[in-house]
């Protein structure tokens, strides 16, 4: 189980920076256009790809044998970034990306919403680069 919640949320973080960065690239050159159906999309599958990604990582959080184990070595910069940074920060993320989508959602005019989408999605493409843990990647 441990494995296989491993690499599904390794596997798919890379989808999750891909649909993130397009939604707020998608949103800063379109700016000036009507907010169109395939905007809309972009956004969607960005936030459901970062939701999913938290379910995989709170299981894997809960089921790995470094994650609540990991919270008594704090002292330890490695196991400081699995154990507290990397949830905390990327959960913060998520309710960046969430606030953005709810905040497009009201918004009464297309550039109000893609300023929505690249802002929030934005802030939080910025705070999940800063805590993957890139040792474990490459």
């Amino acid at each position: 189980m441990y494995s296989i919640l491993q690499n599904a949320h390794a596997g798919w973080a890379y989808l999750v920076l891909l649909l993130v960065l397009v939604a707020v690239l998608n949103s800063l050159a379109n700016g000036s256009k009507e907010f169109a159906a395939k905007d809309r999309k972009i956004a969607l599958f960005a936030l459901i790809a970062t939701h999913l990604q938290l379910v995989f990582g709170l299981a894997l959080y809960f089921v790995s044998p470094r994650g609540m184990a990991a919270m008594s070595q704090m002292s330890d910069k490695a196991m400081r970034l699995t154990a507290l940074e990397h949830p905390l920060v990327n959960i913060i993320a998520i309710v960046l990306i969430t606030i953005g989508w709810s905040k497009h959602k009201k918004a009464a005019d297309s550039a109000a919403k893609f300023k929505a989408i690249s802002l929030y999605y934005g802030l939080g493409l910025v705070l999940i680069l800063s805590r993957i843990p890139w040792d474990l990647w490459f």
